[in-house]
């Protein structure tokens, strides 16, 4: 899912991390890189740098975040140089860059990048202007990497449960389930309704079957215990077991990735689906009865039982500092964009995508905003980062665990053995 635009582009960053960063991919996109800067190294202090980023090469990002640029650079009349790559190349381009010490600077990251980036030992520790930025807690973890704060989180939202209320109350259901039991006893209900609709339109293709990773979590499964994957523990096993009799009681459905999802909830054919919370925008514009977005609500993700702490993956964008020519002002860039209240406010209000300090999402403005301070305070409060984050084998690790969860809902193999499979497989990836 890609976490940009309020576009269907949210799966690239899927299959990016999906198929990882191979030979191939890199030399294809080194054929096609423009240049960001000279080689890496020089004057720290100097009164200029570059900043990198994917949100200037995207119509709906790109005049809001020159914005931000141009009004920096003209308040501390610091020269600041841009580059850019279309977000399906960004990564490939990027660690081609660093591996050439042709980048300095500010760069933007996806949540999901900072593992790779940060273990190739060049970016600058940004721990004393976290402390000092007023980020929430969740915001920040999706920063760190091996216990550092690399990244300074720049946008923060998270992957949750979005309900389509009225098809509930349809169907008996008076409020948002708060357990999994609750969970499945309203898809039931909701599977009386017939006319085609899907209970829970949640992803069973490959590409976004990382959205079994909560669901886990809900259960109780770690992932990830002391550095060595645990993907075949109780807890998962049982979690496993659950989604695939979802499957088989076709209170989810086969081959539903985030775009079908998306095109179901939009017919009114989806009691429950897993999106960002640009969900709302891009339901608005292609819901079959305007109406809908009026009873669209972000929900907690139900629990196993009372009292447990509700899961969720955090979704966003960051921004590191690649260590030389300039490094100093753009550790202050880096700040001032992510942290500076009216600055987060004001890009809120033109793209939409949720601040990350508490000051920023408390301000009337963001706040305001019914349906995001919704899903800020039932979804993002609560979320966490991918447990495979944090290793330079992320994509490979993903995509060995969503295999095994799919061969395990179309019956190629158990619950159980599927994921002993998946655990053989990703602990060489463990590193």
């Amino acid at each position: 899912m890609r976490n940009s635009t309020p576009a269907p582009g949210p799966s690239r960053r899927d299959a990016l991390r999906l198929f990882g960063i191979t030979g191939l991919g890199l030399a294809a996109a080194a054929a096609c890189a423009p240049s960001t800067s000279g080689k890496a190294g020089g004057d720290r202090n100097a009164n200029g740098f570059t900043f990198t980023a994917w949100s200037l090469n995207e119509a709906a990002q790109k005049d809001a975040v020159q914005g931000i640029v141009d009004k920096y650079a003209a308040a501390t009349k610091v020269k600041i140089r841009t580059g850019s790559y279309p977000y399906n190349d960004f990564l490939n381009q990027l660690v081609l860059k660093l591996r050439g010490g042709d980048i300095t600077g500010a760069v933007q990251l996806d949540h999901s990048w900072l593992g790779s980036i940060a273990s190739m030992g060049k970016l600058v520790d940004l721990s004393p202007q976290a402390a000092k930025g007023g980020y929430t807690d969740a915001a920040l973890s999706g920063g760190t990497y091996q216990g550092k704060q690399y990244a300074l989180p720049w946008t923060t939202g998270s992957i949750g449960l979005v309900a389509n209320m009225d098809l509930l109350a349809k169907a008996g259901v008076e409020k948002a389930p708060e357990t999994v039991e609750e969970f499945e006893a309203a898809l039931r209900a909701v599977a009386k309704l017939g006319g085609g609709v899907v209970p829970y339109a949640a992803s069973t293709k490959v590409a976004q079957l990382k959205d079994m990773i909560p669901w886990i979590q809900t259960f109780g499964g770690k992932l990830v215990d002391n550095g060595a994957p645990v993907l075949d523990e109780d807890p998962a096993v049982e979690a496993l077991a659950w989604y695939k009799r979802l499957y088989d009681a076709k209170l989810i459905a086969p081959d539903v990735d985030r775009f079908d999802a998306r095109a179901l909830f939009a017919q009114g054919k989806a009691a429950f689906y897993d999106d960002a919370p640009i969900a709302k925008g891009i339901i608005a514009k292609s819901a079959q009865d305007p109406k809908l977005v009026d009873h669209m609500q972000p929900v907690t993700r139900p629990v196993l039982k009372a009292g447990d702490r509700p899961h969720s993956l955090l979704w966003g964008h960051l921004m590191v500092v690649v260590d030389g020519e300039g490094a100093n002002k753009a550790v202050e860039f880096a700040s001032h964009t992510t942290s500076d209240t009216a600055t987060a406010v004001d890009f809120f209000g033109r793209v939409a995508l949720p601040p990350s300090t508490t000051a920023a999402l408390a301000d009337p403005k963001v706040k305001g905003d019914a349906f995001n301070a919704a899903w800020a305070e039932k979804i993002t409060k609560t979320a966490g980062p991918n447990p495979f984050w944090q290793f330079t084998g992320a994509a490979q690790i993903d995509s060995a665990m969503a295999q095994q969860v799919q061969a395990a809902l179309v019956g190629q193999a158990k619950p159980k053995d599927a994921l002993r499979k998946a655990n053989e497989t990703v602990k060489p990836l463990i590193k």
